[in-house]
């Protein structure tokens, strides 16, 4: 837990060199040939993907990494020892799995992301009889990337609907207005689990609040009333000398 903001760091320098890698090559030119004569022009070979193929397996790792650390704060939280919180996150575990499936689930997508972080651009296969013989592969590296990502929003989305869970048992305590605020956005869309149902249901609802940044606009606005409220206490308090 110590070292979330390293893990977080490192894989968000790894989306800003692929941002930039990526700026770069979306304003190149896709070729500049090299001119002998009237004859004979060739190709200096701009068309190639090599940039952005290895920036995309890069991303591909540092977006697993994001899922794998997920995964572990998600298992911590199931554990019930040195946080008041019950095992698998319910009271009645006794006909109950509680979180503990969507634990499994988390843990499969991080084991699968893990498989898919072999760099596709490491490998290449000559054709076109042999004018082709150096090959990116960032196709696919891009697609495994995408499968990642895709495989990581489920993650999340079950780390955000287990840490709402954990929440309830927190209660009369109160958190902050950040986490308050996200905690009751979550509960509009998913109820606090008494006993086992289909959380694939749940999950889901989880997911669509990531996709469509749900979350990031609710903090965004609550950000800006705590900077209103801030701007009008410290106005109050200058206004008092």
């Amino acid at each position: 837990l110590r070292c979330i903001p390293q893990v977080h760091g490192a894989s968000r320098n790894a989306w800003l060199h692929l941002k930039e890698l990526l700026d770069i090559e979306l304003n190149a030119i896709t070729d500049n040939p090299v001119i002998f004569d009237a004859d004979l022009a060739i190709s200096g070979g701009n068309f190639h993907g090599q940039p952005l193929a290895m920036a995309l397996d890069y991303a591909c790792i540092a977006a697993s990494e994001i899922g794998n650390i997920s995964d572990r704060r998600i298992y911590l939280a199931l554990e019930g020892n040195n946080t008041n919180l019950p095992q698998l996150l319910m009271k009645d575990t006794g006909l109950n799995s509680g979180y503990m499936i969507l634990q499994y689930t988390s843990a499969a997508l991080a084991s699968e992301n893990k498989g898919l972080c072999h760099p596709a651009s490491s490998d290449s296969i000559p054709t076109s009889m042999g004018q082709e013989d150096h090959v990116s592969m960032g196709s696919i590296s891009g697609r495994k990337a995408l499968r990642v990502i895709k495989n990581v929003e489920k993650i999340l989305a079950i780390e955000l609907l287990t840490a709402a869970q954990a929440f309830e048992f927190r209660k009369p305590l109160k958190s902050g207005w950040f986490l308050e605020q996200v905690h009751q956005l979550v509960r509009t869309r998913v109820s606090f689990a008494t006993e086992d149902r289909i959380f694939a249901t749940d999950i889901e609802e989880g997911i669509q609040l990531i996709r469509n940044k749900a979350l990031i606009r609710l903090l965004d606005s609550v950000s800006e009333k705590q900077q209103v409220s801030l701007r009008t206490a410290l106005y109050d308090v200058f206004e008092t000398f």
